[in-house]
């Protein structure tokens, strides 16, 4: 019954910014932990964020300063603000609910010049 659904990602340049959008439905989101992992090639999957559902934050040492995860109840998302992104920041990256451990089909960030 949960369904998540990715977007935002895209090919940036070293430096630049991205925000990714995660929309949930079938879930009481608004309690709800959420998560974003990513994946890059060859590599394993990496918690980058999360978010509780009294907004409790927590980050990976690789995002902090950077990244920021937020979350907005009213619009049922999730949303992953990254700044001063780097070449080993591209992968794959996945929202996740966390309740039922749900994921979405992943959305591709690209860094490189």
């Amino acid at each position: 019954q949960v369904q998540l659904v990715e977007s935002g990602g895209g090919l940036v340049q070293p430096g630049g910014s991205l925000r990714l959008s995660c929309v949930a439905s079938g879930s009481i989101f608004d309690i709800n932990a959420m998560a974003w992992y990513r994946q890059a090639p060859g590599e394993q999957r990496e918690l980058v964020a999360s978010i509780t559902g009294d907004g409790r934050l927590n980050y990976a040492d690789s995002v902090k300063g950077r990244f920021t995860i937020s979350r907005d109840n009213g619009k049922n998302t999730v949303y992953l603000q990254m700044n001063s992104l780097k070449p080993e920041d591209t992968a794959v990256y996945y929202c996740v609910d966390m309740w039922d451990d749900t994921w979405g089909q992943g959305t591709q960030v690209t860094v490189s010049s």
